[in-house]
C-alpha cells in the first residue's frame, strides 16, 4: 500500500524520535523520507533523487540494492534467519570469523555484536577483565582507560565513558567510569605547537607522561586509528598511530583500535592499521562490515588475551557478555559476501584512485571564504566552516549555518551531514568519479549560496 508524503510526514513527526536530532527544530522542517535506493542514489517517496554523500551513516560500500548482496541475503534466508550463538554455533559466523582473521593474522578470536558501540563496550570489558583474570591482586588498580581529546567511540555507557566530545557526553558525566584524556593531533587548531611532526611529538610526549605516571592503573589506551570521525574528520599525521602503539608496549598497557568508522576500505586500505603496520591487542569493527545492509559488529582479540579467559568452571574466568542476535546468520552471510565483493571488484584500489581525484576537486572549495580547512583520508572528508578564516572563529550555533548548508545541498540533490562546524562528505565507496565530481559541484554551489547569506546576516 502506497502512502502519500503528507500522511507519512504527519506520522513521522507524531511517532518517531530521531537520533542525534533536536526534534523541536526537526518538526519545523520538511523531512526527507527515503523510499528506495539504487547505486549511489537515494530516492524519496516523491521520486526525487539524491547522491548519498553520507553513505547512510558511513556504512554503504557497494551501493544500494546491490544484486549480489541481495542474493546472499535471500540464499541464507531460505536456510535459517537466526539461532543463538550461546552454547552453539552456526555456519556463517564460523566462516566470517575465519575471513576476518585472515586480515588480522596476529589476532586469534572474534566476538560478535550488533553495533560499533557494542564492539567497543566489549573491548573495554575484555581489557578490564583480562588483567583481573591474570592476577586480581597484582593488577587490582588497572581500572582506567586513556583516550584522546574529542574521542568518540559510541553511545553506550562504557563507550561514552571513553569519549571526549563535550557536546555529546557531558550530560552523562555522573554515570561514567574514569577516563584519562590526552591531546589529539588536531593540526588545524594547534598552530602554537609548530609543524605536523612537532604536534605529533607533543601529543606523544603527553601520552608518555600519563603512562609513565599511571601505567599501573591503566588497563588500555583506546583510539580511532588515523581519523577521528565524529570529532570532525580529524586526520592524524603519519607516525602518531605507530607512536601510540610503541608507548603501549613500553608501559605494559593494552592497545585498543576502534576501526568501526575507518575499516573496510574507507581510508584507502582494507583497515586503517595497515597504513602504519600497527598490531593492536583488540580491534573493533562495524559500519561497513555488511556493506551497509544489516547491523553487525565484531571485537577481535589476540590469543594471549583469549587465553586469559580459559579456566575451570569454578574459576569464574568466563566472559559474561552476549547479545540475543550475536553472530546472526543473515548479517554474517551478507558480511561474507561483502568481503568477497571488495576483493573481486578491486574496491581498495579504486578507493585510492578516487581519493586522489577527490583531493584535487575539494581544493576548489577554498575559493569560498567560509571554508577554513579541508581534511581528507581516503574517502572520508571534512570541511570546517569558519566565520573568520584568519582567526578560525566559527559561527554561533544558533545561526545554524552548517545545517542550512546541508539543506541547500539536499535541495540540489546531495545528502550530507554536519558534525558541529564541520561538513562531512563520506560517499558510498563505489560512487563513480563522475558522481563524486557532481557531489563536489553541489557542495561548492551550496557553500557559495550560504556564504552570500551569511555575509548579509552575520559578517
Amino acid at each position: 500500500m502506497a502512502y502519500r508524503y503528507e500522511q507519512l510526514e504527519q506520522w513521522d513527526k507524531q511517532y518517531v524520535w530521531h537520533p542525534f536530532t533536536q526534534m523541536k527544530q526537526y518538526a519545523k522542517e520538511r523531512p526527507l523520507i527515503i523510499e528506495r535506493g539504487q547505486g549511489s542514489y537515494l530516492y524519496d517517496v516523491d521520486g526525487n533523487r539524491y547522491l548519498d554523500g553520507y553513505a547512510s551513516l558511513w556504512v554503504n560500500v557497494h551501493g544500494h540494492n546491490d544484486p549480489e548482496l541481495n542474493a546472499a541475503l535471500r540464499e541464507q534466508l531460505e536456510k535459517i534467519a537466526h539461532s543463538t550463538l550461546l552454547g552453539s554455533a552456526n555456519v556463517p559466523s564460523i566462516l566470517l570469523a575465519k575471513r576476518l582473521l585472515e586480515y588480522w593474522p596476529h589476532m586469534s578470536k572474534v566476538f560478535y555484536s550488533d553495533t560499533g558501540a557494542a564492539a567497543v563496550e566489549i573491548a573495554l570489558k575484555i581489557a578490564y577483565q583480562y588483567w583481573k583474570n591474570i592476577d586480581p591482586v597484582q593488577y587490582a588498580k588497572k581500572n582506567k582507560f586513556v583516550s584522546l581529546k574529542e574521542a568518540y567511540h559510541g553511545d553506550t555507557v562504557g563507550a561514552v565513558s571513553v569519549g571526549g566530545m563535550e557536546t555529546f557526553h557531558r550530560i552523562f558525566a555522573p554515570l561514567l567510569f574514569e577516563r584519562i584524556e590526552v591531546p589529539s593531533p588536531y593540526v588545524y587548531r594547534m598552530d602554537e605547537y609548530g609543524s605536523e611532526q612537532e604536534i605529533v611529538g607533543y601529543c606523544l610526549r603527553e601520552l608518555e607522561r600519563v603512562l609513565e605516571e599511571q601505567h599501573d592503573q591503566i588497563a588500555a589506551v583506546v583510539i580511532e586509528p588515523l581519523v577521528q570521525g565524529a570529532a570532525g574528520i580529524i586526520v592524524h599525521p603519519r607516525g602518531f598511530l605507530k607512536g601510540v602503539e610503541r608507548l603501549c608496549r613500553r608501559y605494559g598497557v593494552l592497545f585498543i583500535c576502534d576501526e568501526v568508522a575507518v575499516g573496510f576500505g574507507r581510508t584507502g586500505t582494507m583497515f586503517a592499521c595497515e597504513q602504519e603496520e600497527v598490531k593492536p591487542d583488540l580491534v573493533c569493527l562495524g559500519k561497513g562490515i555488511t556493506g551497509g545492509y544489516l547491523p553487525l559488529a565484531a571485537t577481535l582479540v589476540t590469543e594471549e588475551i583469549y587465553a586469559a579467559f580459559l579456566g575451570d568452571v569454578d574459576e569464574d574466568k568466563t566472559f559474561y557478555h552476549g547479545h540475543t542476535y550475536t553472530g546472526n546468520q543473515l548479517t554474517c552471510s551478507v558480511a561474507l559476501k561483502n568481503i568477497e565483493l571488495i576483493e573481486k571488484r578491486g574496491l581498495i584500489d579504486s578507493v585510492k584512485r578516487k581519493a586522489r581525484r577527490l583531493a584535487e576537486w575539494l581544493e576548489r572549495l577554498y575559493e569560498i571564504p567560509i571554508v577554513g580547512d579541508i581534511r581528507q583520508k581516503g574517502l572520508m572528508c571534512g570541511i570546517e566552516i569558519v566565520k573568520d578564516r584568519r582567526t578560525k572563529e566559527v559561527f554561533p550555533r544558533a545561526a545554524m549555518v552548517e545545517h542550512r548548508i546541508i539543506l541547500e545541498a539536499r535541495r540540489r540533490g546531495l545528502v550530507i551531514r554536519p558534525l558541529g562546524p564541520v561538513l562531512t562528505f563520506i560517499p558510498v565507496l563505489s560512487m563513480s568519479e563522475d558522481e563524486m565530481a557532481e557531489a563536489v559541484r553541489i557542495l561548492f554551489d551550496s557553500l557559495a549560496c550560504l556564504y552570500e547569506q551569511a555575509r548579509a546576516e552575520l559578517l
